[in-house]
């Protein structure tokens, strides 16, 4: 199966078991190069979502104590094919995969410190939206609708996302704390 796309491009595909697979099997190499530094690692994103169409790029994230876990592994991720990238937002460390010469992306991994605010919007999305069917299929059509309006500018795509997201991280901190 097919993953990855163009910097700067948006495609969304109908979700495939494939990418839990693809996904487990990068965070257990993450577990071989990172070892103890990292203290859990979960499938997020629309990938993560059932029943709902995603663009087919990998996000895991990466939960660590404090970010020199992470920072002093990069040679070793950088063997791997795992980029160091930049730090974005402030409380997070992005890392890309992929044919990186030829500019395709197939995962993107976000290291954060574990339980903190970052650490908890990922995992709090993905379960709310894995329980909620008529918020999922909400995000999907959203998302469709960007995507073709915005195929070649991922920029505006996910901009037009962001206050959906907002609102569901709001719905989803509430539910997680009942």
């Amino acid at each position: 199966m097919q993953i990855g796309l163009a910097r700067g491009t948006v495609l969304v595909e109908p979700h495939k078991i494939e990418w839990e697979i693809i996904a487990q099997e990068t965070i257990g190499s993450l577990r071989k190069i990172l070892k103890d530094d990292m203290i859990d690692a979960q499938h997020i994103g629309s990938t993560a979502i059932k029943n709902i169409c995603a663009k087919p790029i990998i996000d895991i994230v990466v939960g660590v104590s404090s970010f020199d876990k992470i920072l002093k592994h990069n040679d070793d991720l950088m063997k791997n094919n795992i980029v160091y990238h930049k730090q974005y937002p402030l409380d997070q460390h992005l890392y890309v995969v992929g044919d990186l010469e030829n500019n395709i992306c197939t995962h993107y991994i976000h290291a954060v410190i574990w339980g903190q605010e970052a650490w908890n919007n990922y995992i709090n999305m993905r379960d709310y939206l894995n329980t909620h069917e008529k918020e999922a299929a909400e995000y999907s059509e959203l998302k469709e609708h960007l995507a073709k309006k915005y195929p070649e500018d991922r920029n505006a795509y996910i901009n037009g996302k962001s206050a959906f997201i907002e609102k569901i991280l709001l719905m989803a901190a509430k539910w997680r704390k009942r």
